[in-house]
C-alpha cells in the first residue's frame, strides 16, 4: 500500500489475494458514546475500559469538557474515568460543535435537556443535512422546549433547558433508531413518567436493544411492549456499575471478517461474538447463507472463506454493515440484492446513490430503488479509484474491492479516522505474502 502525491490525498491497494490472520477489534463507536451519555448522567464514578480513541469518541470527550463533566483519561490504555453527574449537568448553557457525530448528536440533544440554561448543537455541513425533526418533536411533546434554529428540520438545534416534563409522545422509528435511543436514554430523569410510542415502524432495531442493555448495566428497567411503546419511570438516576468494558466493534469485524469470505481466508476477529450485544455481530451469519464457513465464540467470530454465492437479504437490523455486503457482493455468484436500506440515504453520504456509483465504476450493474440496491457482479472486477464522499464505510467497504487481482484507489482514506483511524495499518497486516 503506498500514498498517491495526488490531492485529496489517496491510497493506492495492490490487489490482495488472500486475509488471512487474528484482528482485535478496536471499541464499539456506538456503545462507546452511549455509555460516555449514561455515565455523565449517572451517580458515581465509572471507569471504561477499551474506549474507540476516534473522531466521533473524541467529539463526545470534549463535550463532557464543554459541559464540565469531571473525568480522566489515558488514551493510551484507551481507558477514561468520569465523574457522573447525577443528573444535575454543571454547566447552564454551552455551545458544542460535534462534527458529523450522530452518535453525539442525537443523544446529546434529549440529555441536555435534563439540565439548565442555553445549549447549541452543531456539526459539519453533512450533519446540518442530517434530519433530527422525529426527535425534536417527540421532546417538544414531553414538554422541551427547543428547536432547529434553521427550520431546516436538521442540526443546528437550540434547547432552552430546564428538565424534562415527561408524559407520552409519539415517535417515527422509520429514519433513525437513534432518536428513539436519545429519549430513553434520558427518560428517567424526566419530571413524570415517559411513554414512548412508535408510530411507524422502527429501523435498526438491534441498536435498541443495545441501548436498553446499557441501560440495564446502569440500574434502570425499561418496560418494552414488542418494540412498538416503552414505558420508564421518572425521577430516577443511573447508578454506575464501577466498570464497563467497550465490546469491540462489530460493523469493523465485518471488513475482515468479509475479507476472508471472498479471498479463501481464515481470520478470527477478538472482542465479539456469540455474546454481543451488538446486532451487526449477526453479519457473519450473512457470510454464511453465501456459502462461507463461521465459527462462534463468546467473544470472537472466525470466518474461512470457500465460494461465495449472491443472496437476497433485508439489512434494515444492520444496515452499516450492508455496505460490506454490497463490495462482497462483487465476488459472489450471481446477484445480491439488499433490501430495507432507505436509512442509508440520511447517514453521513447519501449511502444508496454513493455506494451504487462506486461500484459501477469497478464494472458491476447496479439496480437501484428506494430503499434497495441489486448487485449483478462483473465478469472481472475494473481498477478504479474509489469516491469515498467523507464516509468512513465507503473507505473500508471499498478497501475490499482490492481483493479482485487489479489495484484499486481509495480517495481520502483520512476520513476511516472516524471510527478506525488505523485501519489501513490493521489490514496490511492481514494479507498473506
Amino acid at each position: 500500500m503506498k500514498t498517491s502525491p495526488s490531492k485529496p490525498p489517496s491510497l493506492i491497494l495492490d490487489p490482495i489475494q488472500t486475509l488471512s490472520g487474528t484482528v482485535t477489534l478496536p471499541g464499539s463507536k456506538s456503545l462507546s458514546n452511549r455509555i460516555l451519555v449514561i455515565s455523565m448522567l449517572a451517580e458515581g464514578e465509572t471507569r471504561i475500559h477499551n474506549l474507540l480513541d476516534s473522531e466521533d469518541v473524541r467529539y463526545m470527550v470534549e463535550a463532557l469538557t464543554a459541559l464540565q463533566i469531571p473525568f480522566e483519561e489515558n488514551r493510551e490504555a484507551l481507558e477514561i474515568t468520569v465523574q457522573g453527574c447525577g443528573g444535575n449537568i454543571p454547566a447552564e448553557g454551552a455551545e458544542l460543535f460535534l462534527g458529523n457525530a450522530g452518535t453525539a448528536m442525537r443523544p446529546l440533544t434529549a440529555a441536555l435537556a435534563i439540565g439548565k440554561g442555553r445549549f447549541l448543537l452543531d456539526g459539519v455541513p453533512r450533519m446540518r443535512e442530517r434530519p433530527i425533526r422525529d426527535l425534536v418533536d417527540a421532546l417538544t411533546q414531553l414538554g422541551v422546549n427547543l428547536r432547529c434554529t434553521e427550520e431546516t428540520g436538521c442540526p443546528p438545534v437550540e434547547i432552552h433547558a430546564s428538565g424534562i416534563p415527561g408524559g407520552t409522545c409519539h415517535l417515527s422509528g422509520a429514519i433513525s433508531s437513534q432518536y428513539l435511543t436519545a429519549v430513553l436514554m434520558a427518560a428517567p430523569y424526566a419530571h413524570n413518567d415517559v411513554r414512548i410510542v412508535i408510530k411507524d415502524k422502527l429501523v435498526s432495531r438491534p441498536y435498541v436493544q443495545m441501548t436498553l442493555n446499557l441501560m440495564d448495566r446502569f440500574g434502570i428497567k425499561v418496560v418494552n411492549d414488542n418494540f412498538q411503546e416503552f414505558h420508564i419511570r421518572g425521577q430516577q438516576c443511573y447508578r454506575t456499575p464501577g466498570k464497563i468494558y467497550v465490546e469491540g466493534d462489530a460493523s469493523s469485524a465485518s471488513y475482515f471478517l468479509g475479507g476472508a469470505a471472498v479471498t479463501g481466508g481464515k481470520i478470527k476477529v477478538i472482542g465479539c461474538g456469540s455474546d454481543s450485544i451488538q446486532g451487526d455481530a449477526h453479519f457473519a451469519e450473512v457470510l454464511e447463507k453465501m456459502g462461507a464457513d463461521v465459527k462462534w465464540e463468546p467473544q470472537a467470530i472466525t470466518v474461512q472463506g470457500k465460494p461465495l454465492h449472491g443472496i437476497d437479504v433485508d439489512m434494515n437490523a444492520m444496515p452499516d454493515v450492508g455496505m460490506t455486503l454490497a463490495v462482497i457482493a462483487l465476488f459472489a455468484e450471481g446477484p445480491t440484492a439488499i433490501r430495507n436500506i432507505y436509512n442509508w440515504r440520511v447517514k453521513e453520504t447519501e449511502r444508496i446513490k454513493a455506494v451504487s456509483t462506486e461500484l459501477r465504476k469497478l464494472g458491476a450493474r447496479v439496480d437501484e430503488g428506494e430503499d434497495y440496491i441489486v448487485v449483478t457482479p462483473p465478469a472481472t472486477i475494473h481498477p478504479a479509484a474509489i469516491d469515498t464522499y467523507d464516509d468512513h464505510r465507503m473507505a473500508m467497504a471499498f478497501s475490499l474491492a482490492a481483493c479482485g487481482n487489479v489495484p484499486v484507489t481509495i480517495n481520502d482514506p483520512h476520513c476511516v479516522v472516524k471510527t478506525f483511524p488505523d485501519y489501513f495499518e490493521v489490514l496490511s497486516t492481514l494479507i498473506a505474502p
